[in-house]
């Protein structure tokens, strides 16, 4: 119920010989809250659900201070009543949590115009089980190495976040979204790439490659529109801001394929169904799975097509699906969804497709995760992403905040 609390969980940790392992929304779905003990007797889940308060905030700085265990539609509804937004919508929106964003280092579906929660955290408090760590002072600063991204995605292996200052923005005054068909994926991966270099970047993106369309079509749009979009790619656009903003970005960004009137905003009011979607396909007896990562322009189709051969050779007869949804000046994300026939080992039937598209991954210079964060299921492949020097200077963080390694053991570090 306190970060005083917290900490008193945490030292008895260290003094017991017993894990422990934060706990907000549950939404992690690489294992990062799995309660491993590890070589210790038993693990705490620590469960932070009472601590979801927004502690302040400032109109005229545009700064909030929320609690972690505060879920991230509670946080809007709070701001929004402010005439204040966070503009942080991942499709776990429903459930995660402040603290999980932070601590995962999460991306949402605006992210490409409102920035990575990341890019939005203006100071954290850390409880460790040797004493508390305050981060974040003025508007920018010098002093030293970036020690608060250092909290940021580390996972509740240095210990547990108990406050976040953020970064948050005015309500949009206007949102419009707008579906295009585009003649190619390479097509409209060129068209963004001319978006975000050209300044004119809207605050959504979903490309879906020619799978991921048809698919998606196939469930929401008239069969004239399924029939005209064999073989094009379904692109939606989402502009929020200012009417003038909202106006002149739309009107420069010159979209060349079909407009689909309707079809942006009908995907803007089903964005969050597709988990909803995936546990009914599990139940149907379907194997439904997900990875993600990012690439530069210049590497993008070369990885797209690298984890598409990989993870179809490994399943055999399966459906291999794919979107860009942040853009960067320098790159883009590739979230892929896979669908197969589930075998009698279903664990293992996607651990196999996961290790495969993991190691094309890193073979074509890719990261190994974009904003699913690491957990157990990328930890063996943190020593590729930041090489043997990397992984020691973790866990050297690790000793000094949490000399007794009690705290989520198993995850993060290899």
């Amino acid at each position: 119920g306190s970060a005083e609390q917290v900490s008193l969980v945490l030292r008895a940790c260290a003094a017991l010989g017993v894990a422990g392992v934060p706990f907000g929304g549950g939404t992690s779905v690489v294992g990062g809250v799995a309660p491993i003990a590890g070589t210790f007797s038993c693990v705490v889940a620590l469960d932070l659900r009472r601590l979801d308060q927004l502690l302040a905030w400032s109109d005229g700085d545009l700064t909030a201070t929320f609690e972690p265990g505060l879920r991230g539609a509670a946080a809007e509804t709070l701001l929004n009543a402010r005439g204040l937004t966070l503009g942080h919508f991942p499709q776990s929106f429903e459930h995660a949590t402040i603290g999980g964003y932070a601590a995962t280092r999460s991306a949402g579906q605006a992210s490409t115009g409102y920035g990575r929660f990341d890019a939005n955290v203006l100071g954290v408090t850390l409880q460790t089980p040797v004493g508390e760590l305050v981060l974040g002072r003025g508007a920018a600063t010098a002093a030293g190495p970036g020690l608060l991204q250092l909290v940021i995605g580390s996972e509740g292996a240095f210990g547990v976040i108990t406050s976040v200052t953020l970064r948050v923005r005015r309500l949009p005054a206007v949102k419009r979204y707008d579906a295009y068909l585009v003649r190619s994926w390479e097509d409209g991966i060129a068209q963004l790439k001319r978006l975000e270099q050209g300044g004119v970047v809207p605050d959504v993106v979903r490309l879906s490659d020619p799978a991921e369309s048809a698919v998606n079509l196939r469930m929401s749009a008239p069969k004239a529109v399924q029939l005209l979009a064999r073989g094009r790619c379904l692109l939606v656009l989402g502009w929020e801001g200012t009417a003038a903003s909202v106006s002149t970005r739309r009107g420069a960004s010159k979209i060349r394929g079909i407009r689909l009137p309707g079809a942006g905003t009908k995907w803007e009011h089903g964005r969050y169904e597709g988990p909803y979607l995936r546990d009914d396909l599990l139940d149907a007896g379907f194997l439904v799975e997900t990875l993600e990562t990012s690439a530069t322009w210049s590497g993008l189709l070369t990885t797209y097509k690298a984890a598409r051969e990989a993870v179809s050779e490994a399943l055999g007869e399966c459906v291999v699906m794919c979107h860009v949804s942040h853009l960067y000046s320098h790159g883009a994300s590739l979230y892929f969804t896979v669908l197969a026939a589930r075998s009698d080992a279903p664990v293992e039937q996607w651990q196999r497709a996961k290790d495969a598209a993991s190691a094309a991954l890193v073979d074509a210079g890719a990261t190994i995760t974009h904003h699913h964060g690491v957990g157990t299921v990328h930890r063996p492949w943190m020593t590729d992403e930041v090489g043997p020097l990397g992984v020691e200077v973790l866990r050297a963080v690790k000793v000094a905040l949490d000399p007794a390694g009690v705290f989520n053991p198993g995850k993060l570090i290899p």
